[in-house]
């Protein structure tokens, strides 16, 4: 059976999806943009989305009683490559460096609402 995680600590779903689902103790968040979800504005520049994204996304495991160090694989989508050592600088600084998830980083060439980046991950509870 499925659990249906939401909060209003991180942007609504744009879409016919979910923030989150939980599983048999596994988290799947749905990919994040960066949506200020005070404002339901875009914010702009690759550090602030980065920053953006991840306090999403720490808002989903939170409402699911977990934390970055419960996060065992990420899935980062750049729209250009060029961006990744700010972003990777941002991301790590997040998180543990005794507990990284696993992880692929994918240039494409649009995200919703034509931001530069998005943000999905999987967590396990303890």
């Amino acid at each position: 059976m499925k659990n249906i995680i939401n909060t209003v600590n991180a942007p609504a779903a744009i879409g016919p999806y979910s923030q989150a689902n939980m599983a048999n103790g596994i988290l799947y968040i749905s990919g994040q943009i960066p949506v200020d979800p005070v404002t339901g504005k875009l914010v702009e520049g690759i550090e602030k989305e980065t920053n953006q994204v991840m306090k999403n996304l720490e808002a989903i495991l939170t409402e699911a009683g977990m934390t970055f160090k419960n996060v065992v694989k990420a899935t980062i989508f750049l729209k250009n490559m060029d961006d990744f050592a700010v972003m990777n600088d941002i991301y790590a600084s997040y998180l543990d460096a005794e507990s990284y998830p696993a992880r692929e980083t994918v240039q494409v060439s649009c995200l919703p609402k034509n931001v530069d980046i998005e943000i999905s991950m999987i967590a396990h509870q303890d």
